[in-house]
């Protein structure tokens, strides 16, 4: 693949964040992170490792429900550290959940947490912990590396096997454009692996430089017709087209994303607009990589919320944005081939691909995979990948797919979901719930002004009864919440959203399509719950009385409300 070497053309001349200053001096990534591993006063690191240690795969955070009473005590805050796997398309063998019940269970809370990019995250490993929890990953050819920070992040992809028959062929760029993005520097071998050098800083990284992205950076790769990725809120979503049950290519789209700031006009969501057509592997990839060379050399660099790719594609405007891309890549993009999407839901249940292998897709509220009273779950997943039986796949929703299980061992796997209740379970979930998803929020995210993945399933069990009520339990209503507006879960995308604003409150939002292809609109603001369940009984109300055949919530709520 040719490099084109960097053109200085960020599009502010205004200061760079400090967090740019971070990046250039670290020294690849390595900045004081071994001394803050050493310094044995804090819990935390040094802050200007806070920035940092994001691009090994972490966060520091610190539990919020003690703040107040640690405080009150003069104990410093009880820090502890978040890490995030690299898993491409969310692929992970049998022995490597094994290793991951086991590490969760020596140096986490012990939940497990499916991410709506199809990986798993630990929460609360103490610093001293950090790298032997990174080491026994790596004992089973996982890693963190590039999970967070301004680098592209874990690349998600249509996660079932039963979508199409050229399913694997798809899937394989995941890991594909992963390797590609890969930052170049040995930090996170040497300070965590104990790989020796750490001292000379002599890498070249052509694509990221010193300097890195000026932000995140997320890929996303869909099938049609099912948008279960939601390939449209990604910096990069790539959609593939099959034609006579090939794999031409895909079209590509850029500029989607969903974090915006509560008060700041000037940030906002949006969907990727499709700009044209690659075809084959070599063009796509060098397509996705030069799209990251704009983005790193006209990214806005000086305020870090609108240093989205999303403000750069806008700011360049779409057609100068492509004839960049093309003269970089050295091609022209051919034009967008047609595509459709019916539905972004995940396959719940037994369902077979053209192979004959067999895939369960299993419910898992909000991605917490623990042993609750009713079912204990994790205890039932180490079971089944004892067998040594299956392939684990995460998808876009936090759910998890018990997947490539032979026809002969399909009974050996259903057996055990049966012992442990989970078939049923699944049987009697609603579907509103099956379609919800919600991002961490409370107790850990510094960022969280609400609750979410610990209120969310209180709150449909309070909605449950209006669906019932206005005949509407069927309807299966994509439902999205996040503690703060960065739109992890992304609720801009949901027919109904539920953004916090502070403790017990919430913008409400409605409109949003089933198939991902419509942002919804801030209906209501600053709701308790009371308010949420009066305002949506109204609407539940006008729905069922009014609704067209066939019509979905999302696009009535378009049509006639808003």
């Amino acid at each position: 693949m040719t490099i084109h070497p960097s053109r200085n053309t960020s599009m502010s001349n205004s200061k760079p964040s400090p967090i740019e200053k971070i990046k250039t001096s670290s020294k690849g990534l390595r900045g004081t992170l071994q001394e803050s591993l050493q310094d044995e006063i804090t819990g935390a690191v040094r802050e200007q490792d806070h920035a940092l240690i994001k691009f090994h795969g972490m966060y520091e955070q610190d539990d919020r429900d003690v703040r107040e009473e640690r405080a009150a005590k003069k104990l410093d805050k009880l820090y502890s550290f978040m890490i995030r796997l690299r898993i491409p398309g969310g692929y992970m063998k049998a022995d490597q959940w094994v290793a991951a019940h086991h590490i969760a269970g020596n140096y986490s809370t012990g939940v497990v947490k499916i991410t709506t990019r199809q990986t798993i995250q630990l929460h609360g490993i103490l610093k001293h912990q950090i790298k032997p929890t990174l080491q026994d990953f790596n004992a089973v050819h996982l890693d963190s590396i590039a999970a967070c920070g301004d680098v592209n992040r874990n690349v998600a992809c249509t996660s079932h096997p039963s979508e199409s028959p050229i399913h694997e062929e798809v899937h394989a760029y995941a890991d594909k454009i992963s390797r590609l993005l890969l930052p170049k520097t040995r930090a996170f071998y040497e300070i965590w692996l104990d790989e020796e050098k750490l001292v000379e800083y002599d890498e070249t990284d052509p694509l990221y430089q010193d300097r890195y992205l000026p932000r995140k950076f997320k890929i996303g790769i869909a099938i049609p017709p099912n948008n279960d990725v939601d390939v449209l809120t990604n910096d990069l979503g790539l959609i593939a087209i099959i034609e006579n049950g090939k794999l031409t290519g895909f079209n590509i789209a850029v500029g989607g994303g969903l974090s915006t700031t509560h008060g700041n006009p000037d940030t906002y969501a949006r969907l990727a607009t499709v700009i044209g057509f690659t075809a084959g592997e070599e063009k796509t990839l060098k397509a996705v990589y030069e799209v990251l060379t704009i983005q790193r050399d006209f990214g806005n660099r000086s305020d870090r919320k609108l240093a989205r790719l999303k403000y750069t594609l806008d700011k360049m405007g779409i057609d100068a944005f492509r004839k960049e891309l093309e003269q970089r890549c050295g091609f022209e993009l051919e034009e967008t081939k047609p595509y459709n999407f019916t539905a972004r839901t995940d396959r719940y249940g037994w369902q077979a691909d053209h192979r004959g292998n067999w895939h369960y897709t299993l419910f898992v509220e909000n991605g917490r995979v623990t042993d609750e009273v009713d079912v204990p779950l994790k205890t039932a997943l180490l079971e089944i990948a004892e067998t040594g039986k299956i392939i684990f796949r995460f998808t876009s929703n936090q759910n998890l797919i018990l997947s490539e299980i032979q026809p002969d061992d399909k009974p050996v796997i259903e057996s055990i979901l049966q012992r442990y209740g989970i078939l049923e379970r699944d049987e009697s979930i609603g579907l509103m719930r099956k379609n919800s998803i919600a991002c961490v929020a409370l107790p850990t995210c510094p960022l969280a002004l609400a609750e979410a993945q610990r209120y969310l399933p209180s709150l449909i069990s309070s909605l449950e009864p209006l669906l019932e009520k206005h005949q509407l339990k069927e309807e299966g209503i994509i439902t999205r919440m996040t503690g703060c507006p960065n739109g992890c879960a992304r609720p801009y995308a949901a027919e109904i959203g539920l953004v916090g604003t502070g403790p017990g409150r919430y913008n409400l939002h409605l409109g949003g399509d089933r198939e991902g292809t419509r942002l919804n609109t801030r209906y209501r603001e600053q709701l308790d719950e009371a308010g949420i369940l009066s305002e949506l009984d109204i609407v539940f109300d006008q729905y069922n009385k009014n609704k067209k055949e066939q019509e979905n919530f999302g696009d009535y709520v378009q049509r006639t409300i808003l």
